[in-house]
């Protein structure tokens, strides 16, 4: 078992003393980076990336060579799932993910395999033994998965969607079918994390992307109570330390009371909750993450720090020392200046020192 040398983002989600705020990014590693670019054309196209050990470890680390990150993620994708489902997953330039197949009926839905993560999804599972190594335990290293309920809409949809108008009409038509999907989606991203957790993930992430698109009633059927499955089925603890789960509902701020009962141990928030008031409704049950609009930094650095420090004095706000991660509220755009990143990271490790000493 390597030691850690920077553990901040772990015991910051368990809330553990820090010594300051931890940071990283959603797509940390993503095409607003010249080295990632460079990278992928190698590889062909995305899926190649993905699968290819090399590359996949490559492109993990490329941002933590520029930028003082406390957690390196697993560079892959939510659609891996459906993918060794068997509904043929491909992505067209300008377009977006899109599968050769899609679940729309009741037969369709008793026709999915179920899958066996480490056989299935082997390359997966290699990259994440591949990173873990290769970090030499710089930081720790996040696994992830998307949540049932947005992998089951790119399923139904065939690809990304506005209006959801299957998955909704599933939903309200059908919703014995629907909850047949999201139990089997539930059962494999279940056995999927927990072989990344086996294979050297120290952290998970569940990125619940088009949760926000539902109803108040319908988010917490549809949506959460499975990923309230997901956490009961996970191993809580690997390696002899604990493995912290992070949800993230894109717009799902308003549902932090229900979130809690899941167990997770911290909640990621977008850039649309003030975290004082997010703080104030966990109550000190959960670690936050999050929640700088990523449009930020298309800012001047001047504009940057002062955006990270309005968003840290709303994270200790209530006088807390920890239980708060700094995240982007989504991920970084391929838009942005790779310097505009450093005045961030840095902003938020040297300010926060005021709030933590």
């Amino acid at each position: 078992m390597t030691t850690l040398k920077n553990d901040r983002f772990l015991r910051a989600l368990l809330r553990e003393p820090v010594d300051c705020t931890p940071v990283w990014m959603m797509r940390q590693a993503g095409r607003y980076l010249p080295e990632y670019r460079a990278t992928r054309a190698t590889a062909g196209d995305f899926l190649s990336l993905c699968k290819n050990n090399d590359f996949a470890c490559e492109v993990t680390l490329q941002p933590l060579r520029r930028y003082d990150l406390d957690a390196a993620i697993l560079f892959s994708d939510i659609l891996t799932v459906p993918d060794a489902l068997g509904l043929g997953l491909y992505f067209e330039a300008g377009e977006g993910p899109k599968f050769k197949k899609t679940v729309r009926t009741e037969q369709d839905v008793a026709q999915l395999p179920k899958i066996d993560a480490k056989s299935d999804l082997d390359y997966v599972m290699n990259a994440v033994s591949t990173i873990r190594s290769a970090l030499g335990g710089q930081v720790p290293l996040i696994g992830f998965s998307g949540s049932p309920w947005t992998l089951a809409t790119y399923m139904i949809e065939g690809g990304s969607s506005k209006d959801f108008r299957y998955t909704k009409q599933m939903m309200y038509a059908q919703p014995e079918v629907l909850h047949a999907l999201l139990d089997h989606l539930a059962d494999s991203v279940i056995d999927y994390l927990n072989a990344q957790i086996e294979a050297g993930a120290q952290a998970i992430q569940i990125f619940d992307s088009w949760g926000g698109a539902l109803a108040h009633r319908e988010y917490q059927e549809f949506s959460l109570n499975y990923m309230h499955k997901i956490v009961k089925g996970l191993k809580r603890e690997n390696d002899g330390r604990k493995v912290p789960v992070i949800l993230f509902t894109k717009g799902g701020g308003q549902w932090l009371e229900p979130m809690i009962a899941t167990g997770a141990d911290a909640f990621g928030l977008d850039w649309t909750t003030p975290l004082n008031v997010a703080r104030q409704t966990v109550a000190g049950r959960a670690a936050l993450q999050g929640n700088l609009d990523p449009a930020t930094l298309y800012g001047s650095p001047a504009s940057i720090e002062k955006s990270v420090k309005l968003m840290l004095d709303d994270a200790y706000a209530a006088g807390e020392k920890t239980g708060y991660v700094a995240n982007l509220g989504h991920g970084i755009t391929q838009w942005v200046d790779p310097a505009n990143p450093k005045v961030f990271i840095d902003t938020v490790h040297e300010y926060s020192a005021k709030y933590l000493g």
